[in-house]
């Protein structure tokens, strides 16, 4: 850089050799701070000498132009050749519309709950649309069993079960201890401490073991098909399914439905028992013999009991499954979108487990059972 002698309301500035990014730093500190300093009535910058100038070069000189705007001064660009003058020219344009476009207004309350009910209700059918087309793999699967990728339903099985049933126990067995002092504390005032087998059993069987192991399996098993699937989306591999005449929803969602409805009854179970366990614990540790606990259990509670909670485990594994392959199938591009397919995969699977279980309660309640 070079700075000519002038009048004292005239700064001129000769550049010189490369302006980009790795040599430009010095020059534009200099350069700024000298015409903030001086403050010329008018800046002229001479660009014979310029070899090259790249996005870097381009940002400078409209620096210094918006600099003398400001101040209501002029500013000259001397002896630049075509493709300087272009390159200046659509930088000054782009940052003289980005500061002319006014700032993004935030939305209202009304705007914001419109947005929230079309995104739900852009949700539910899409839920809706996916339940069919995994219906139709289905039928095909019964009708052609061989087609099934049964590896990928024992590898999936194992994922989602196997390896759940340390946790499921641990959490199954801390429920059960906690129900039953909770329980035994206030009942005790009554008289009724045995009753807590009762309490515990029915509570374990019918609500407590489905839910939590369903809520367990949107946090495990959910959000591995979201991650899974959702990493696939990104590597482009499902369309790589789809090119080879491959129906994604019968190659991959398939196995892990199948997979999923089958071991969450069983992990329910295992849920179930764990809790009794604990409960029982409890109940020996007051002086109660473990046969009184199973004798109360087995008197009240029943089968449809039993079959009710498996049944809301059989739906919950369902729902879990089909809620976690679909958030898996609409993620975007990036590593961050496959983070965000699987917090929606939890979020949206327990909110479809709680949902689901309001009806049973309903349902249920209505019908006797």
């Amino acid at each position: 850089m070079e700075v000519l002698s002038g009048p004292a309301d005239r700064l001129t500035v000769r550049l010189s050799g490369r302006l980009d990014a790795t040599s430009l730093g010095p020059t534009w500190s200099a350069l700024t701070q000298r015409v903030e300093r001086d403050r010329p009535a008018e800046l002229a910058v001479e660009l014979e000498a310029v070899d090259y100038c790249d996005g870097a070069g381009a940002s400078l000189l409209v620096a210094l132009r918006q600099a003398q705007e400001r101040r209501s001064a002029r500013f000259e660009l001397n002896g630049a050749d075509a493709r300087i003058a272009g390159l200046f020219d659509l930088f000054y344009r782009a940052t003289a519309a980005a500061a002319e476009s006014p700032p993004a207004r935030a939305p209202g309350f009304v705007e914001r709950l419109g947005h929230g009910t079309r995104t739900s209700a852009s949700d539910v059918l899409a839920l809706i649309a996916f339940s069919g087309e995994i219906t139709l793999a289905f039928g095909r699967a019964v009708r052609r069993p061989g087609r099934i990728r049964w590896q990928d339903v024992l590898r999936t099985a194992e994922a989602a079960g196997s390896d759940a049933l340390p946790i499921v126990s641990m959490l199954g067995l801390m429920i059960g201890v906690i129900m039953a002092f909770q329980s035994l504390a206030q009942l005790r005032w009554f008289g009724a401490d045995l009753y807590v087998a009762n309490l515990v059993g029915l509570a374990l069987l019918r609500e407590l073991g489905p839910l939590l192991t369903a809520v367990v399996l949107a946090g495990r098993t959910g959000s591995a098909f979201a991650a899974e699937i959702g990493t696939m989306r990104v590597n482009e591999e499902v369309d790589a399914l789809t090119t080879m005449g491959l129906d994604p929803v019968s190659f991959l969602i398939v196995p892990r439905l199948i997979a999923a409805v089958c071991v969450t009854p069983l992990l329910t179970v295992f849920m179930s028992l764990s809790g009794m366990i604990g409960a029982m614990l409890v109940m020996m540790s007051f002086g109660y013999p473990p046969i009184t606990f199973i004798n109360r259990v087995i008197e009240v509670a029943t089968p449809s009991d039993l079959l009710s909670g498996l049944f809301k485990a059989f739906v919950f594994g369902v729902l879990v499954s089909s809620i976690g392959c679909l958030r898996g199938l609409q993620t975007g591009g990036g590593p961050a979108a496959v983070g965000a397919a699987a917090t929606s995969a939890v979020v949206s699977g327990i909110i479809l487990i709680m949902v689901a279980d309001f009806v049973f309660s309903i349902m249920f309640f209505a019908l006797g059972v």
